[in-house]
């Protein structure tokens, strides 16, 4: 077929050059809070000393999950101190906190919205598939433009990944409330806010917790990824170590992410159980 390219690229470089020229303020402002953000985390946490945080870690395991949780937290941190990972551990950390707590900032209001407006959610939801199969490397192209290297273009791009689990099953966990409850309210005179906090939310919050456990998990696995465009952590020692061959680096650095994605995963699965109790 000979039918004329579209101009796609052209016109998706002349919208972000567009942004560039008139959004730069806020691109500016956004930055500022999540460098801030980030930056706050990891200097608290360098702050107290290694024994302290594992301390704090393995306490908050044990009581969220049971006693092996807790001795599994500290073993596993005392294997990335042993591994001289802990700076970079808590650098990714910080990036992943920050990525994850916005990313639920945003994504739960949004869940809410669609569930309540099935117009919305007809065209949220091409939105969220586009965004969850576009490759995550493409993503750093734009957030580079408005936000220079760091961490920040890594965060960002962290957020546009990993949010649609927390916005999809937000609207599901709201829509799956029974019917006759939400009837049963409405008979009782209660406002949409109060429906909301007493009745939808606190039925839906083991669902919400799940979409909450994979944006978390989500925005861990791009810490490679953010790690080239200049975001610090493990990522940035993975990354070095493909560069240079270093199978040994590569290895000791992927280890120290699998021991912080199992904790961060079941400290959210013990959360989700809890919340079904």
């Amino acid at each position: 077929m000979n039918l004329p390219k579209i101009p796609l690229s052209d016109w998706i470089e002349t919208l972000e050059e567009w942004l560039e020229n008139n959004l730069s303020p806020l691109f500016d402002f956004i930055k500022l809070i999540i460098g801030g953000t980030v930056e706050g985390l990891n200097n608290a946490l360098d702050w107290l000393p290694t024994l302290a945080v594992i301390i704090i870690f393995s306490a908050l395991a044990w009581y969220i999950g049971k006693w092996k949780m807790g001795v599994f937290t500290a073993i596993g941190l005392l294997i990335i101190d042993n591994l001289q990972l802990w700076s970079q551990t808590m650098q990714t950390l910080s990036l992943v906190l920050t990525a994850a707590f916005i990313s639920i900032l945003i994504g739960i209001p949004i869940g809410i919205l669609i569930a309540r407006y099935n117009g919305l959610q007809r065209v949220i939801t091409p939105v969220l598939d586009f965004m969850q199969t576009m490759p995550a490397f493409v993503y750093l192209l734009p957030a580079v433009t408005f936000f220079s290297l760091g961490v920040v273009p890594g965060v960002i791009s962290s957020i546009i990944f990993a949010i649609p689990p927390t916005i999809r099953l937000t609207n599901l966990g709201i829509r799956q409330v029974p019917a006759e409850l939400v009837e049963a309210a409405d008979a009782f005179g209660s406002t949409p806010g109060q429906k909301l906090i007493k009745l939808q939310l606190p039925i839906a919050l083991p669902t919400i917790m799940a979409g909450v456990n994979q944006t978390i998990m989500l925005s861990l696995s791009m810490v490679v990824i953010a790690s080239m465009v200049g975001a610090q952590g493990v990522g940035a020692t993975v990354y070095r170590a493909v560069t240079q061959v270093k199978t040994g680096i590569g290895f000791e650095a992927g280890l120290a992410i699998v021991i912080l994605a199992i904790i961060l995963d079941r400290l959210t699965q013990q959360v989700i159980k809890r919340s079904k109790a």
